[in-house]
């Protein structure tokens, strides 16, 4: 394989950035880092597998690219003679080497862009749409003053959540050699590197790649949750703790750069520390008996662990930075008095060396905030390391994070007193920005069960207590007046746990769990109590009571209190459709709203991208998550009551996925209120978040989307167009039926589900600590999660969950009547909404490729069943590609996306052939001829398929 490169046409439009300036030339430079890869990667193969290996990656290679370029059957039926010639072994090595290309380009693109970005900075003229600089121009340009600006920043709220669902397929083991790959390969923009240091980096590429060669793509077990969440913390070693605080101080630079002007002098506007971060692993439980109120507290200990760990290093560091002396400086008498205290209450510090950095006081304080950390340390390792008996802590470790951040706030304030307040500003205030971040939790983990538990718990409780015989023949009304008479009491509870059912009882350890990690970690450390199938208000008293019957919540002495917040999650299009009545019933409650008073008077909503389009469609499912904020946001705001709307996102388009930027601009005008939560997932997590690089960009990008649709803050929204609300309505009830027909009323539907995708094997991958169905045994389309949902299909290169249904919509609305051509398209140039959702539609209609998915669908048992459903599915497919069209102004799918396009078309020669090679595997292990042994030996292969087909797409769930 003397290079495994992609081709793309010459007449590929030039690649063009966000502001849509071209860079012909450059584009080269992407192809010659990829060729180069792809050069590295076959010289490695030929060394370590050997020509039979290489000859036969080589021959798929070229002979997809020539398909691609003119279709030959007879050189089709070669190819696929080959793929069936291959052995296990070969085979394997086969979707290795593809696998391991699609990972290299995808870091050849990451790097690229970064460095395409960092060009933009260098020459100093405009950046891109989205940057800190472009947004507050724009906010600038429409009379947005500094006082304003400054209202806005103070009500921010940035909150991604990194969620443990099973669409991640990479190891961490693998992630950490990619990082390294990408760490060489930006050397290798040095433009004063010689031809001898050009070599060695070439050959230290090579050492990464066959490394990365000899390492297990595909996980031995599938992952535990304790797995999961040393995952998720993973990115916060690698770039978040790099990468928040680079985000602060760009967006302060930009800030002083475009408002600097009209400030006074020496006045700049403060940007307070409002990005935080949440998780759900460890903390979701909704149909993961894995996720044991036990499993909670070692994901909290864990999390504070990392941040202690961190911010041990961060100290030390900082001993070698600020080695200010006496009597060169004169530092604060606050400090002083400090370091006096703590020297009185940790005498063991400087055990044997009592005068150690006498006259270097801020070292001196600084080694005694080390110790004091150090103990913390000690207090999280003795529950987490009890076999190896840790030292014991001495109770010297900080109370709270609020005492740490205030040891470093004095050390930044006595600096800035004597003429080093730039000194402070260096790594002191990095650290500052991460505490405040931060804090000791390092992540706000949300706790997440399905409504039936709760309701099933207080149903015995109920009982138990004597407060009603029966609580669930109770109406609706009935069962609120109950609890909320119940959380308005101040007498004491007496339960005896011994006569409660094993699952009553795990959910009450559960709330006991959280007030003691309350407690031991920080008030901070939970975000919010997620209520998933949420259909009643009662379903959020329930949770509420729960946490009254643990000290969480209630009255003490006439005052209400409360470390409970919930959120109530919204899936499905019957659950967004009966928000309304369930929030005002839940708002309108006397007891829940002085909890909600006493809790800060913010009510979190979460709103589920993923369930509402599995059930309804993606028109339906889009439609009504919008409608839903708007009344949500305006059920709250008749109140006085914050709102703010977590965000159930994937990484796909048919579960919420798409930029972040645009995604956020996309929403009801007035309903993001400076806040904005929303979940982070599987690849989505390792694209962003892999390299500090991107981590920042992609951070830049999110909170300048959040400012940007936060001016209702200081000024009054855009009225929307009640005709575009009207179309919208006409074309959700189309898209909807079509969808629904498609998937509910298609005989033979969920047979084809299950024979054209690889979805059950999908369920074999050991990528995730979750079942993939929420009843075992239920094939229905309501059982399967939605995440298998997605991949599978996606896998097939169907991925019409998201966008079936719209072609119809769009052709029927259009129908007889040519002038609506012209109002579609100004819909489109006027209204972030449709343009987001028609924007998404064409990524998602050039991921498919009929015939591949044709191919799929001849796995089905029945010829017929597949023959039929994939007619409908195609001729949706060509409407929904014209109508999309027409109304974009297009020729082509991703036209008005040149960078992306170019990306896919590089991608697709390299993924027929895995996906032929995965079409023959599924028909091997699904022969019932084969024995156990040989179905076994196969599997593997088609396992590793799976994961090199996602690298590909860049895309699983």
């Amino acid at each position: 394989m003397t290079s495994m490169k992609p081709q793309t046409p010459e007449t590929n439009p030039a690649l063009q950035d966000q502001t849509g300036n071209t860079t012909p030339w450059r584009d080269k430079e992407l192809r010659a880092r990829v060729k180069l890869f792809g050069n590295l990667l076959g010289q490695v193969i030929q060394n370590q597998s050997g020509e039979k290996v290489f000859a036969a990656v080589e021959a798929l290679r070229k002979g997809y690219i020539n398909l691609r370029k003119k279709e030959n059957s007879d050189k089709r039926i070669q190819l696929l003679r080959l793929i069936d010639t291959l052995n296990v072994e070969k085979i394997t090595q086969v979707v290795r080497a593809f696998s391991i290309y699609f990972s290299l380009a995808n870091i050849a693109e990451e790097a690229y862009q970064h460095r395409q970005r960092q060009r933009r900075i260098d020459a100093g003229g405009p950046l891109w749409r989205g940057s800190f600089e472009e947004t507050l121009r724009e906010l600038r340009k429409s009379g947005i003053s500094p006082e304003q600006l400054q209202i806005m920043l103070d009500n921010l709220a940035y909150i991604p959540v990194i969620t443990a669902h099973p669409t991640e397929a990479k190891r961490r083991t693998v992630m950490e050699h990619l990082r390294k790959i990408f760490l060489a390969s930006k050397l290798l923009d040095e433009t004063r590197l010689s031809q001898r240091e050009e070599e060695t980096l070439h050959r230290q590429l090579e050492r990464q790649i066959q490394v990365l060669w000899k390492t297990d793509e595909v996980r031995a077990h599938r992952p535990q949750v304790q797995d999961e969440i040393i995952n998720g913390l993973f990115y916060f070693k690698v770039s978040l703790f790099q990468a928040v605080p680079e985000t602060y101080r760009q967006l302060e630079e930009a800030i002083n750069k475009v408002y600097g002007d009209m400030l006074p002098e020496s006045t700049t506007l403060r940007v307070p520390s409002f990005l935080h971060f949440g998780s759900w692993i460890g903390g979701d439980r909704d149909g993961n008996p894995n996720v044991t109120p036990e499993v909670t507290a070692m994901a909290v200990r864990l999390q504070m662990r990392m941040a202690l760990q961190h911010y041990i290093a961060c100290i030390t560091k900082l001993t070698r930075i600020l080695t200010h002396s006496i009597p060169l400086i004169r530092p604060s008498t606050a400090l002083t008095e400090s370091i006096d205290q703590d020297l009185s209450d940790c005498p063991e510090t400087f055990r044997g060396d009592p005068d150690r950095f006498s006259r270097e006081p801020y070292r001196r304080k600084l080694y005694l905030m080390r110790y004091r950390l150090m103990d913390n340390l000690r207090a999280v390792e003795r529950y987490l390391l009890p076999e190896i008996q840790p030292t014991p802590p001495q109770g010297v470790g900080y109370p709270s994070e609020e005492k740490f951040l205030e040891d470093l706030c004095l050390l930044r304030d006595s600096l800035s007193s004597h003429g080093d307040g730039n000194i402070a500003a260096g790594e002191l205030q990095d650290l500052i920005r991460l505490v405040e971040s931060f804090g000791f939790y390092l992540l706000k983990l949300d706790v997440r069960q399905e409504s039936g538990r709760h309701t099933e718990a207080v149903a015995e409780l109920v009982k138990h207590l004597d407060l009603h015989p029966s609580y669930l023949d109770l109406s609706e009304t009935e069962r609120l007046g109950l609890l909320s008479e119940q959380l308005a009491r101040e007498e004491e509870t007496t339960i005896q746990r011994e006569r409660l059912t094993p699952a009553t009882r795990e959910t009450l350890d559960l709330f006991h769990v959280m007030a003691q990690m309350r407690q031991e970690v920080s008030p901070r450390v939970f975000g919010h109590y997620v209520i998933s199938m949420t259909h009643a208000a009662s379903h959020v008293m329930e949770v509420m009571y729960l946490g009254y019957l643990a000290g969480l919540a209630g009255r003490r002495r006439g005052q209400w209190h409360c470390g409970l917040q919930i959120s109530p999650l919204f899936e499905t299009i019957e659950d967004l459709e009966h928000i309304e009545p369930v929030m005002t019933a839940l708002l309108d409650d006397p007891s829940y709203r002085a909890l909600l008073q006493a809790a800060g008077n913010q009510q979190e909503v979460m709103i589920g991208y993923s369930d509402s389009c599995k059930d309804g469609g993606i028109l339906a499912s889009s439609w009504k998550l919008y409608d839903a904020q708007k009344k949500v946001t305006g059920l709250t705001d008749s109140r006085g009551v914050d709102c703010r709307i977590f965000h159930g996102r994937g990484g796909t388009i048919g579960r919420g996925g798409g930029p972040t930027f645009d995604a956020i601009l996309s929403q009801p005008q007035g309903t993001v209120h400076g806040q904005i939560k929303f979940t982070e997932q599987g690849e989505v997590l390792s694209s962003r978040y892999s390299n500090p690089e991107t981590a920042i960009y992609e951070l830049n990008m999110g909170i300048s989307g959040l400012i940007k649709a936060s001016t209702c803050l200081v000024q009054p929204p855009q009225e929307e167009k009640r005709d575009y609300l009207g179309i919208i309505d006409s074309l959700v009830e189309t898209g909807e039926q079509t969808y629904r027909e498609f998937t509910e009323q298609t005989s033979g539907f969920q047979d084809y589900f299950y024979e054209a995708t690889p979805v059950n094997e999908i369920g074999l991958l050991n990528i995730g600590s979750r079942p993939p169905h929420r009843k075992k045994g239920d094939r229905s389309k309501n059982s399967v999660r939605a995440i298998p949902w997605v991949f599978g299909w996606a896998q097939a290169r169907h991925t019409f969950p998201a966008w079936y249904g719209i072609g119809s919509a769009l052709e029927k609305w259009r129908a007889g009547a040519p002038d609506r051509l012209a109002k579609l398209q100004t819909m489109y140039e006027e209204w972030p909404y449709f343009r987001a959702l028609l924007s998404n539609t064409q990524m998602s209609l050039a991921k498919a490729e009929l015939h591949i998915a044709q191919q799929y669908a001849g796995l089905c048992l029945d010829p017929e069943t597949g023959q039929k459903i994939f007619a409908l599915l195609s001729a949706e497919y060509q409407r929904t590609v014209t109508q999309v069209l027409h109304i974009v102004g297009a020729h082509t799918l991703l036209e008005e996306n040149p960078p992306l396009a170019l990306s896919l078309q590089r991608r697709d020669p390299y993924l027929d052939p895995l996906n032929h090679i995965q079409l023959t595997l599924l028909k091997r292990t699904r022969d019932p001829q084969i024995t156990p042994e040989e179905r076994e030996a196969w599997l593997d292969p088609l396992l590793r398929s799976i994961n090199a087909i996602a690298a590909g797409m860049r895309n699983t769930g």
